[in-house]
């Protein structure tokens, strides 16, 4: 049997005329807002004042969605929400501080996010989402994975490759992606024994969280998550001890990282942040985090979120992200559209990657071996492709063993459909987020991400997230996911997913327009 036995042909991809005349009009309007905070406001601190018990998760949720019922008047199937919301009353002051460094606080959002998507979304209201823009992931149908990397898919399918392994992965895929990491690193050489194969990005930051900060005392230092951040994986990380929500502002499409460096303490045990932030692809800057690592405790185990920091600018990353305390996770999820196969990598320091590999045996015994080949594949073709190779050559073809039965020729072949095909997607992805974003600047504040395919918008004809897209469900036939779902717990602030055909995403975001221009002619 022989990997890419037929030459994989490569996807044709591309956007229309009226999408690439709105990109080049992207971002030049006063509504490409600069400016970002996702801090508690009073509508957030009024549910907790009303709250019998604002310990209670589930209690915070109904109030909230009881007011957006209340709120959004005409019929409901929901009158009991509403109900409690009417009947609730002040019964305390909070702060946000208190709000932030509640364990209920992680909680009711979890427990809102899961309501959005099981009960209306998908559940109740699923009829009424004609178009949605809500997702957070690539259209696969559109903008799947690399013909190259299915062929490895049916590859392994034809060698029975599915299998137990080794619990961190098998070693010429681990040995891949460290080549990999060490190229987008200067100055850095991982080898297989800094990395470790997951099931995806949100597994790795459960089990990492699991393996931290198991056994921690009930009043131990509360582990740092930067916001907005996605809720599993803050929850995740809460039900092993303390936490404490960290809100930072974005300013030009960077991360403001000043507030999580004023939070660190020596005993802080963990710190989660997203190196390009959901919802709005706003990036971190290299130096400040450099500080805040430098600034961490050796003992603070700094985890970075990875997933979202592509589709943008190709930089050379600090140096420091390759630290001994720092924990870098990556997956297939959102790079390479596939977040249904649930594959990823860990980086960290050989020392914890050696110790993580019982944890791994005990608690899940390893990933899934079936999709080996696909990681070593793809990260070796990436090296290639971020340090320039054009033309893979007798060194390349020697990276795989020979039980591939590998020629040059079908190398340099799939490495080309596979450079087609990924340059072709990136291209008409960033075509189609800013011509989104011109959209939608012309109805709303809307922060320009530098990464990502997702784009945060701030309508000033709401004042509640959740409240938005209720009404703008009604009303156009179009989801939005809600910025309370990233923990932006204040104003209209909803996540459009642009990565759509344009066919699909043009009316969907015309209908807003007129949606959003209806409730200003009216006042509203």
């Amino acid at each position: 049997m022989q990997l890419f036995a037929t030459t994989p042909p490569a996807r044709r991809i591309d956007v229309p005329t009226e999408a690439r005349l709105a990109a080049a009009g992207a971002w030049q309007t006063p509504h490409d807002s600069g400016a970002f905070l996702s801090g508690v406001d009073q509508r957030t601190l009024e549910v907790y004042r009303r709250a019998v018990d604002p310990g209670d998760p589930i209690e915070l949720r109904n109030l909230w969605l009881g007011r957006v019922e209340t709120e959004l008047g005409g019929p409901t199937t929901r009158q009991w929400q509403a109900d409690l919301w009417r009947d609730s009353r002040v019964r305390r002051e909070v702060t946000e501080e208190e709000v932030l460094g509640s364990r209920s606080t992680v909680r009711f959002v979890k427990e809102l996010f899961n309501w959005y998507f099981r009960d209306d979304l998908y559940g109740e209201l699923r009829d009424d989402a004609r178009t949605m823009l809500s997702g957070g992931s690539v259209d696969e149908l559109n903008w799947g994975l690399p013909e190259a990397l299915k062929d490895c898919i049916r590859y392994a399918l034809q060698r029975d490759w599915y299998g137990y392994s080794d619990s961190c992965g098998r070693i010429p895929a681990r040995e891949a992606v460290a080549a990999y990491e060490s190229a987008r690193i200067a100055g850095t050489t991982y080898t297989a024994a800094n990395v470790a194969l997951t099931m995806g990005g949100t597994f790795a930051v459960s089990t990492l969280a699991d393996y931290v900060l198991a056994g921690r005392s009930s009043d131990a230092t509360p582990a740092l998550c930067a916001t907005p951040n996605y809720p599993p994986l803050v929850e995740a990380i809460a039900r092993r001890g303390n936490v404490r929500l960290v809100p930072l502002g974005t300013e030009g499409g960077v991360m403001e990282l000043g507030p999580l460096i004023a939070a660190l303490t020596p005993q802080t045990p963990f710190v989660l942040l997203q190196t390009a932030a959901n919802p709005t692809g706003a990036a971190v800057d290299e130096e400040e985090l450099a500080r805040l690592i430098q600034t961490a405790s050796p003992t603070t185990m700094i985890v970075l979120d990875e997933c979202h920091e592509w589709l943008g600018e190709t930089r050379t990353a600090s140096v420091l992200r390759s630290a001994p305390n720092v924990i870098r996770v990556s997956s297939l999820s959102k790079n390479w559209s596939a977040p249904g196969i649930k594959v990823g990598w860990i980086l960290a320091d050989s020392s914890f990657i050696a110790d993580y590999y019982e944890y791994a045996s005990t608690s899940f015994g390893g990933p899934p071996s079936f999709f080996y080949t696909v990681v070593e594949v793809l990260a070796r073709m990436e090296r290639w492709m971020i340090t320039g190779l054009t033309r893979p050559g007798a060194d390349e073809l020697r990276e795989f063993e020979s039980s591939y039965g590998l020629t040059l020729d079908r190398l340099r072949a799939a490495y080309d459909t596979y450079c087609a095909d990924r340059r072709a997607r990136e291209s008409c992805l960033q075509l189609l987020r800013d011509a989104a974003g011109a959209e939608l600047c012309r109805v709303g504040d809307v922060v320009r991400p530098r990464y990502s395919i997702n784009t945060a918008v701030r309508f000033d004809r709401w004042d509640d997230s959740y409240l938005c897209f209720r009404d703008l469900l009604r009303s156009t036939g179009v989801s939005v996911y809600p910025g309370i779902l990233n923990f932006c717990f204040s104003g209209g602030v909803a996540r459009i997913t642009t990565a759509r055909a344009w066919e699909d995403l043009a009316p969907a975001l015309r209908r807003i327009g007129a949606a959003v221009g209806e409730r200003e002619a009216a006042g509203v």
